[in-house]
């Protein structure tokens, strides 16, 4: 019996780890489902962003193109506009210019007759003062020599100032070579800059990639720990619930003993201690920490499986005594329809038309023998 329970035991555990197995997996392909759904819903939302990105740029070279010929059309009118203009105002000019020389020949004429005049007129009245014009214009010789020699000194000056000139260009080539070279340098600052700017810019896409996977990655694991963070409040409800319909002996001994001989248990030692060959035993590894939670766990699946079985069995003897009992109510009682069925009680040369079946319960050990009253033989025989 010990070697049979022993057996029946084993196979209880085996059928546990199948069944945890089985769980590991579904668990595992519904993981594989949801991360693939999840991929699908990256793939389908990254090609709708890129359709929409290409829309806008379309519509953008679009409206750039409108504005673009609006432009040319406006630059158009405007230079037609002003073409015009310009040559109204070009030809209104010459027709005032021709007709302001008329006017300015007439008054130059009119002016030369009164210069005429007016020459006549001095000539007679400036005799005194031409002879004072002769004084005074051998004074201007004198004042003639001087201005040489003033030319001279200015002559003198003006090639310092020539010097100092060429001074001054040769400053502004070396200052040219010297800019010159300073705008090249800050063209090769603006190169650098821009490929600086773009490196940076590259940079900065790939951080906010990186910080949108990383918010994505987040979110899905607080929902993770959210769901984790439920079942776990769950479990602890149904442990607390658990408590309240332990017995005083689950209470005082909450883990059953082993009944493994020493043997066996250095033997799963030493298995255990192994390296594990498939992805079961990592698994197991994994969770070695919840032996305790997987013995009572254990247990209580044990317990409800012989409580099954035993309701099973009494549901059986109960089915089994309530016929007993009809068979027996149907016999005390005498009708045509009783008559016509099998009847306990109807005995013919001391023999009934009904077998007599009664259930043996398993776990007795002794035959059970069928008892029938001497009063029920004596009135049915005598």
């Amino acid at each position: 019996s010990g070697i049979n329970a022993e057996y029946g035991h084993l196979q209880n555990i085996d059928m546990l780890v199948d069944n945890q197995g089985s769980r590991i997996a579904s668990l595992h392909r519904e993981y594989s489902e949801e991360l693939q759904q999840l991929k699908e819903e990256y793939s389908t939302e990254r090609e709708k962003m890129i359709k929409s990105h290409q829309f806008e740029c379309n519509d953008l070279q679009d409206i750039m193109f409108a504005m673009e010929q609006e432009f040319n059309e406006l630059k158009t009118e405007a230079l037609h506009d002003f073409q015009s203009q310009k040559d109204e105002i070009k030809n209104k000019n010459l027709e005032e210019k021709h007709a302001l020389r008329m006017q300015l020949e007439g008054a130059v004429e009119e002016l030369w007759r009164q210069f005429q005049e007016a020459l006549k007129q001095y000539n007679s009245t400036t005799e005194d003062r031409k002879k004072h014009f002769e004084d005074l214009k051998a004074k201007d010789m004198k004042s003639a020599q001087e201005i040489e020699l003033q030319m001279r000194k200015l002559q003198k000056i003006h090639d310092s100032i020539n010097q100092q000139k060429a001074k001054m260009a040769c400053n502004a080539r070396d200052c040219e070579e010297r800019n010159k070279m300073l705008k090249d340098e800050k063209e090769s600052i603006l190169v650098h800059f821009s490929q600086l700017k773009g490196q940076m810019n590259k940079f900065r896409e790939n951080q906010r990639a990186k910080l949108t996977a990383l918010t994505v990655l987040s979110s899905r694991t607080i929902k993770e720990l959210k769901d984790k963070h439920e079942k776990g409040e769950c479990i602890l409800k149904l442990a607390e619930m658990c408590r309240k319909l332990e017995t005083e002996e689950e209470k005082v001994l909450p883990f059953y003993a082993s009944t493994l001989t020493e043997q066996e248990e250095q033997e799963i030692q030493s298995m255990v201690q192994q390296e594990p060959e498939n992805d079961l035993a990592n698994v197991m590894h994994e969770f070695e920490d919840l032996s305790s939670f997987w013995k009572r766990y254990n247990k209580v699946s044990l317990d409800k499986l012989s409580l099954d079985q035993a309701r099973v069995q009494l549901t059986q003897e109960n089915q089994q005594l309530r016929t007993l009992l009809k068979q027996y109510l149907d016999g005390i009682s005498v009708s045509d329809e009783i008559l016509s069925h099998n009847n306990p009680l109807f005995i013919v040369n001391n023999r009934s038309n009904l077998p007599m079946r009664i259930h043996v319960d398993p776990r007795q050990r002794h035959q059970v023998k069928t008892v029938v009253e001497a009063a029920h033989i004596v009135h049915n025989t005598i």
